[in-house]
């Protein structure tokens, strides 16, 4: 019989051997009265990183996938094989996690329990804050505002940084519309009922997709700013100007992955916006996600 616990982590895994045993060390030196278990779902990587798993962490359960499932695929399948817990946090491996983190999401969640889900600050290692930990669910308004730098120009002011919602203190808790992927603590109650991540996303997207079916079933989801973790964003994908220098990623990968980010911006205005725009903006917008990914692409080919 599988033995209840407060919380589940997982992670996704692809080709991070280094990080993903630098993250474990952090999350298995974790501080605090509650019970956890570590999952990593490997997805096919060629680093070893699977081996390294089974060879120096042999109290985390590991799960080897004979091909790249994604992401989406990947959690969820982890999700399934998780022992029962209350909650179930999603943590990418290119992260650090200070001892003291767990607990304090873990007891925030206990205390909130109209709390669907919730991130703390994720910090880049150049010691600035990772947007994706804040955001606003993109809107052909919000949209607008940050790709022709609107909100670069008025980052505090609430009509023209709804992207990033940088009109809201980070030194203080607060809801916000979306958290990312690489710290998520979720109720399991609430992925549940919405039957956890939406498998139509690959790589990138199925953060804000989730939050924004949690928000449609009435669940909060928070920012909490008492406590952070460092994240090495973008070490997989490549595609990161400031990890593109020290990543590991090939060509290729950084191709599908500047592919894969524009392509669920399609996904999620086709699911979520297309019937609440005037056809001719819904058209302007694929037109405007299409020349973006031109755009990327060029800029990776001469770079």
């Amino acid at each position: 019989m599988l033995k209840a616990i407060d919380l589940s982590i997982i992670i996704v895994n692809y080709n991070t051997k280094d990080l993903l045993q630098d993250c474990l060390i952090s999350v298995l030196a974790s501080k605090g009265d509650f019970s956890f278990e570590v999952t990593v779902i490997d997805n096919d990587s060629q680093d070893d990183s699977a081996q390294m798993v089974a060879d120096k962490f042999p109290q985390v359960k590991l799960i080897r996938s004979s091909e790249n499932l994604g992401f989406s695929v990947a959690n969820n399948l982890a999700i399934k094989k998780a022992n029962p817990s209350s909650f179930i946090l999603f943590l990418n491996p290119d992260t650090i996690v200070p001892e003291k983190s767990l607990k304090t999401m873990v007891d925030f969640m206990k205390e909130n329990t109209k709390v669907g889900a919730a991130t703390c600050r994720v910090e880049l290692t150049n010691g600035c804050l990772d947007q994706a930990c804040h955001r606003g669910f993109p809107t052909v308004w919000n949209a607008f505002c940050y790709f022709m730098g609107l909100e670069k120009l008025f980052p505090k002011s609430k009509p023209f940084s709804g992207y990033s919602l940088g009109y809201l203190p980070l030194d203080k808790t607060h809801q916000i519309d979306s958290a990312c992927g690489a710290f998520l603590i979720v109720r399991k109650k609430a992925g549940d009922q919405i039957n956890w991540f939406d498998q139509d996303y690959f790589w990138y997207g199925e953060d804000i997709d989730f939050c924004y079916r949690l928000k449609e079933k009435g669940w909060q989801i928070m920012f909490i700013a008492d406590t952070k973790i460092i994240h090495y964003k973008g070490m997989a994908s490549g595609i990161k100007k400031h990890s593109q220098a020290v990543s590991s990623a090939k060509k290729e990968t950084r191709i599908k992955a500047v592919k894969a980010s524009v392509q669920v911006m399609r996904i999620f205005f086709q699911k979520h916006y297309q019937d609440k725009y005037p056809k001719p903006i819904y058209w302007l917008v694929i037109l405007g996600i299409t020349f973006l990914e031109k755009v990327r692409l060029l800029k990776l080919k001469f770079n």
